[in-house]
């Protein structure tokens, strides 16, 4: 599978439940990670200290998100725009308050469930942006399948890279690659990065956020021929030195 696993086929029609949304995480880290194991979830007892310390019960999908995939892979999780550990979950006061669960590196924008949502089983997801706070994915199970590919992108290695995309080329890449059903989104750096599109092919994952002239390519192999396949069909100036990549095979995790 880890060969030939594409996101854009396993999300094909889209993500209907919880439960295709778990399997797509649980397929997706085996793909490009490592997979998944009983250590790779938060403990139940530790999601209960939480909710006894915040005084609430969190939703259904967000118990089951941290159940399957916690904070401690960080691989998955915890590269640009964290997912918090339960014990750092904290209520926002804005909005009549909201549940926060993951965070910017550097606590510029921040993810989470108004709590009067709270009793929904799979209840949509805020972001505070630039522009304030504004609906992200419309079902938290959708943003832990959004958590991990970005977190997954955006790791610092030689498999990732990124460029500047005029808005002709960016225009062009659903001819060079499968559009990932996933909802379009906003960045939280604001409008000029929005909305935000996944494209794929077996072994790359591309993310481009915006279709303007200012749009941002965001792009992995899953390994260096991988990568130098992308290099070869989209000609941007590429913000990382490529030369020279590892050797075409994987990187260990």
């Amino acid at each position: 599978m880890t060969g030939s696993w594409d996101v854009a086929q396993a999300l094909r029609g889209g993500i209907r439940d919880r439960r295709q949304a778990w399997d797509v995480v649980r397929d997706f880290a085996a793909a490009w990670s490592a997979p998944l194991d009983d250590d790779s979830g938060t403990p139940g007892r530790e999601l209960e200290r939480a909710e006894a310390a915040l005084g609430l019960r969190f939703p259904v999908a967000l118990r089951e998100g941290y159940s399957l995939l916690g904070a401690t892979r960080h691989d998955l999780t915890g590269n640009q725009d964290p997912l918090l550990p339960p014990s750092k979950l904290f209520v926002h006061d804005e909005l009549g308050g909201v549940l926060v669960f993951r965070s910017e590196n550097q606590g510029c924008a921040i993810w989470g469930v108004r709590l009067r949502d709270l009793r929904q089983d799979d209840p949509p997801v805020l972001v505070q942006s630039l522009d304030g706070w504004i609906p992200f994915l419309e079902r938290v199970s959708l943003a832990w399948v959004e958590l991990v590919l970005s977190e997954t992108l955006l790791r610092g290695d030689p498999l990732y890279n990124a460029c500047e995309l005029p808005a002709q080329l960016s225009r062009g890449l659903p001819g060079l690659y499968t559009h990932v059903d996933l909802p379009d989104y906003p960045m939280w750096t604001g409008a000029e990065e929005s909305p935000v599109r996944w494209f794929s092919a077996p072994g790359k994952l591309l993310r481009l956020d915006g279709q303007g002239d200012h749009s941002w390519l965001h792009v992995r192999g899953r390994t260096a021929a991988d990568l130098e396949s992308i290099y070869a069909t989209v000609p941007g100036q590429w913000t990382c030195d490529y030369s020279p990549l590892p050797e075409a095979g994987e990187l260990p995790f």
